[in-house]
């Protein structure tokens, strides 16, 4: 059953009891539930969320990004990492237990025909957009867009990670792991991590979006556009690597949220405007934002 919220400014907010159709659990106390949501699957875009409960006796809801949707079949996955007891009580759902959420909520990436070469950047919990963004460009791809993802994590990766049949320039000699799901759709990637896992890039995200665009000609790197999903001081980092090759680049914000739908305003930044400083609430007038605008 769902409903639609009543405020048209909030766009259209379905609540919905959603039956869990799997959940698989990783290494670092990930895991990903697939849910029979269709109206949320309808409706959402790559950098939406959903505001969940996890269970009946928390009261507070936990925002999540949507990872990937099957609008036909009416199911959207959530991938997401335990922090604090409430997330650890929606980890042991099983199949067949109901959960309920509210969504789509709020603003997703946009992306522009004129910048094809789409640069992915994925930090921890901040993967699951991109995976989203990666399979919408790929449905896209006859309008030209070749996205290109580079994921990292300290944690061990919520997927077995393999070596990347998609050969991809500047990368550094034995930088060949990748996403499986991305390399069966066609879809580059790479990952990295300081934590010395096999096949990937030892350093940053930002070190190895460096080197694949110094080695682009000019005329490709003009057709560069950039997205991040992360912790606050990957994006800070992601939005000065975008500047320094004067790149247009949209981040999706993580911040604390109690309602999700632009009621408390518990979840406000202060984003630059042609008519100044202006402070937005990150849930419904965000989560994605011009990098540029936030920091």
């Amino acid at each position: 059953m769902a409903y639609a919220t009543g405020r048209a400014h909030r766009g259209t907010i379905f609540v919905e009891d959603a039956p869990v159709l799997s959940r698989e659990d990783f290494p670092g106390h990930q895991h990903v539930l697939r849910l029979t949501a269709p109206q949320t699957a309808a409706r959402a875009t790559a950098g939406s969320f959903v505001h969940v409960t996890v269970d009946p006796a928390v009261p507070m809801r936990r925002p999540l990004s949507i990872m990937r949707v099957d609008r036909d079949a009416g199911w959207i996955e959530l991938l997401f990492k335990i922090h604090g007891h409430g997330l650890q009580h929606l980890a042991a759902r099983r199949a067949g237990d109901v959960v309920n959420l509210m969504g789509p909520i709020g603003h997703g990436f946009a992306p522009h025909v004129e910048r094809p070469r789409a640069l992915l950047i994925g930090g921890g919990v901040g993967i699951p957009p991109m995976v989203f963004l990666a399979e919408t460009l790929r449905e896209r791809a006859a309008e030209g867009f070749k996205p290109f993802a580079i994921l990292g994590s300290e944690l061990p990766f919520p997927f077995r990670a393999r070596p990347s049949t998609i050969v991809v320039p500047g990368m550094p000699d034995g930088v060949i792991a990748a996403m499986p799901l991305l390399d069966g759709w066609g879809v580059a990637s790479r990952l990295t991590s300081k934590s010395g896992f096999p096949g990937c890039h030892e350093g940053y995200v930002t070190d190895l979006a460096r080197l694949w665009l110094q080695q682009l000609a000019p005329e490709a790197r003009a057709e560069v556009e950039v997205f991040a999903c992360g912790p606050t001081a990957m994006l800070k980092a992601v939005a000065h690597l975008a500047r320094e090759f004067a790149l247009p680049c949209q981040v999706s914000l993580e911040e604390y949220m109690a309602c999700a739908v632009g009621g408390c305003a518990g979840c406000v930044v202060e984003v630059a405007t042609s008519a100044g400083p202006a402070m937005e609430r990150v849930c419904v007038d965000g989560p994605v934002f011009d990098a540029y605008t936030v920091f």
